[in-house]
């Protein structure tokens, strides 16, 4: 059991600070104002299986997908820094209540269902920077080869976690408005916002570094 519970706090505490689901909430509730609660409630509980399947696979296969494309962590890192922090910018920009700016995803089922993988999965929850963490552990841990083990159960029961959080956080992100109220959500998604951007150029440096180390 020692071994399931190493395996789960390690996948659990690299990717819960990352993905930070109470804190990507505020940003879901952003791109999703003109939508109803039913339908933000049917939006969370697909972000939160495209989720769990992005850091699933890239435990256990993102490595060889990034190999066959010949694309390196590094540049990995860059690309999705830069989409990360587009973003950041296109939230932190946003009108007031963010009701009909240029991050609503729209209210038709079509434009939910289409939305639920781009943007609110990929970057804003579970973005390159997540993917980047969870190739790196998925590279040298004894998960890294799917089976039936105690590592694997814990690695998996980890990403299961998270997801369920994400779902959680998302399908009741528009009651904690409702206790903080409209302005100190709007503040509240300013500054998650703001810290997306620098955590999108904190990658794109890192990237960028490691690409300099590479010559």
């Amino acid at each position: 059991m020692s071994t399931l519970l190493t395996s789960f706090l390690l996948v659990f505490g690299s990717l819960f600070p990352i993905v930070n689901p109470p804190g990507s909430a505020f940003m879901f509730l952003a791109h999703t104002r003109t939508a109803s609660h039913a339908q933000r409630a049917e939006l969370a509980a697909r972000v939160a299986v495209y989720a769990f399947l992005i850091v699933v696979g890239s435990l256990y296969v993102g490595a060889a997908v990034l190999g066959l494309f010949g694309v390196s962590i590094p540049a990995l890192r860059v690309g999705g820094g830069l989409v990360i922090a587009v973003a950041g910018w296109r939230l932190l920009n946003a009108k007031p209540g963010a009701t009909a700016g240029d991050v609503d995803v729209g209210a038709t089922p079509d434009s939910l269902r289409s939305a639920a993988f781009y943007p609110l999965t990929m970057p804003l929850t579970t973005g390159p920077g997540t993917i980047a963490v969870t190739i790196a552990l998925g590279t040298g841990q004894p998960f890294a080869h799917a089976g039936p083990s105690l590592a694997t159960v814990g690695a998996l029961l980890a990403a299961l976690a998270i997801s369920a959080l994400i779902y959680l956080s998302f399908r009741f992100a528009d009651r904690m408005e409702g206790l903080l109220g409209r302005t100190v959500t709007d503040a509240v998604m300013r500054l998650f916002a703001l810290l997306l951007l620098c955590v999108g150029v904190e990658i794109i440096w890192r990237g960028i570094a490691e690409m300099a180390k590479s010559l």
